[in-house]
């Protein structure tokens, strides 16, 4: 078992020696740029919340819940967008799409991605906005993070779904606010980590260890899949959804925390693969969805251990850079 997970570094050794070192050092310069550009986003968060959320999430919603959400979107979207202009712009952060071009126009997708660290959800703005669908983005996301201050309240106005990771408090939770998703007239792009946790090499071990005990396949570079999450997301939006994007997220030269992205010392590079599948094309009972989504994790796993040895995904560029223009594009 461990011989698995230190073929894994093995990878990673590969990937850093293919390519030049990044010299992102943390200067004082760099904490002081990321400690602003955080003030500067929670303080337009608070602004945010103070004269657009009350009206538009709740006063608008008694009278439309349509023209509330659609408002909330435009506004909020509007703060979301700040972010990958952060990671891009400011800190010089480089992100590479590969894969399917996603069509920019207003469909309700589910997004399925792997979760290698704490901050894998916010690359996924970087594609919503190039999309224009950032004020749609929803995420599944854990609920300690829905109780931070001002972020956690952001949150809750956009409507994301929080879990506790036990499937008999989340599952009323999901249901009750999936259902509420049913026949929007708006696009939505709802996110979910199936692994239900970050990846690390422990995590990796105990994972590696219940499939061998089970006779599952033995993954190198996520964690085995659960099912349960996704199986509520399809049968409750089965009618809503036009498809799947399958993402796969991987980092150069090492993965950032949510202090590295803050100053702009890692990742140089983040490599976004996209997979459209059409919603039709998933099989609709528990046990085959189950199925379904294992092989999807499997050839993610050879997606990123092929990442780790080239240094890329394949079929590589498929988004432009990110520039004003889609500031006007929320």
């Amino acid at each position: 078992m461990e011989t698995v997970a230190s073929s894994k570094m093995e990878n990673h050794k590969s990937l850093n020696s293919r390519d030049p070192p990044t010299n992102r050092a943390l200067t004082p310069l760099r904490v002081l740029r990321g400690v602003t550009c955080l003030m500067v986003l929670v303080l337009t968060a608070f602004m945010m919340l103070v004269y657009a959320g009350f009206v538009t999430a709740v006063i608008f919603r008694f009278f439309s819940i349509h023209y509330s959400r659609k408002i909330t979107s435009f506004f909020f979207g509007a703060w979301l967008a700040l972010w990958p202009f952060l990671f891009e712009k400011i800190n010089k952060t480089k992100v590479v799409f590969s894969g399917d071009n996603v069509p920019a126009g207003e469909e309700h997708v589910l997004l399925i991605a792997n979760h290698r660290t704490e901050v894998d959800w916010m690359y996924l703005w970087d594609l919503a906005l190039r999309k224009g669908q950032i004020g749609s983005i929803k995420y599944i996301l854990k609920s300690s993070l829905m109780k931070l201050p001002v972020f956690g309240w952001v949150f809750h106005i956009m409507e994301f779904i929080p879990v506790e990771r036990r499937w008999e408090v989340d599952g009323v939770i999901m249901h009750q606010m999936l259902s509420s998703f049913k026949g929007l007239r708006d696009p939505l792009w709802l996110a979910l980590f199936p692994e239900g946790t970050d990846f690390t090499e422990q995590k990796c071990i105990r994972s590696q260890k219940y499939a061998a005990e089970n006779g599952l396949p033995i993954l190198k570079n996520v964690l085995l899949p659960k099912t349960k999450g996704l199986c509520a997301c399809l049968e409750e939006l089965k009618d809503s959804l036009d498809a799947v994007y399958d993402i796969t997220i991987g980092y150069k030269h090492r993965c950032p925390t949510f202090f590295d992205n803050a100053c702009g010392v890692n990742p140089s590079e983040v490599h976004i693969h996209v997979h459209r599948i059409p919603v039709k094309d998933i099989p609709t009972s528990e046990d085959k969805t189950g199925s379904w989504l294992l092989e999807r994790f499997c050839l993610k796993d050879k997606l990123l251990s092929d990442f780790y040895l080239q240094g890329h995904f394949p079929r590589g560029g498929t988004e432009n850079d990110l520039s004003m223009f889609y500031l006007f594009y929320v």
